[in-house]
């Protein structure tokens, strides 16, 4: 038997020709744009029942891990989104899906009247009612779900904190040095 077949000439021409096929055609599957093959949080939201406006325009990068849901999304910045209230993104937001809601939600605040309330738990109320349910502890917010039919364009601001509505600012001992030396 020998080592090194010989291929009858038709057939070495063919795979020639295959090969450079090949060659040729490769670029064309690498240069395709690697989002429109890429799975989006938006299509995780989508297949967990619930809608694609949960989360901002502008997420840079997500991980998600099928078997327990759990996620986490970053945001090129800090930034927030008007439905009927206001809703702070942070830069990092997580949690976990589970089929039509989120649950152990860190990095998202929603304001009413004045003051910002950590959202805890996101839930698509029976589809067919139209409703969504935002838990921030205190209270259980429902909005209509077509506020959420499209990711939502997110502006930089302040960030909501414990600190810029403190009330009670004390000057630091150089400020009142300074003060009391004029």
């Amino acid at each position: 038997m020998d080592p090194h077949p010989q291929f009858p000439p038709a057939s070495a021409a063919f795979l020639h020709l295959l090969l450079l096929l090949l060659l040729v055609a490769a670029p064309v599957v690498v240069v395709m744009p690697a989002s429109s093959l890429e799975v989006t949080i938006y299509d995780h939201l989508r297949r967990y029942g619930l809608p694609i406006g949960l989360f901002p325009k502008g997420i840079t990068t997500y991980t998600l891990d099928p078997s327990d849901g759990s996620f986490l999304l970053n945001l090129p910045q800090p930034c927030n989104a008007k439905f009927e209230n206001e809703v702070h993104y942070d830069f990092n937001v997580s949690g976990v899906l589970l089929f039509g809601q989120i649950s152990n939600i860190s990095g998202v605040s929603a304001q009413e009247l004045f003051l910002w309330f950590p959202v805890k738990h996101i839930r698509v109320d029976v589809p067919a009612s139209g409703l969504i349910h935002f838990d921030v502890g205190v209270v259980d917010k429902q909005f209509s779900l077509s506020l959420f039919e499209r990711p939502p364009d997110c502006s930089t601001s302040a960030s909501p904190s414990v600190s810029t509505l403190n009330p009670l600012s004390f000057p630091k001992p150089e400020e009142r040095v300074s003060k009391a030396a004029s």
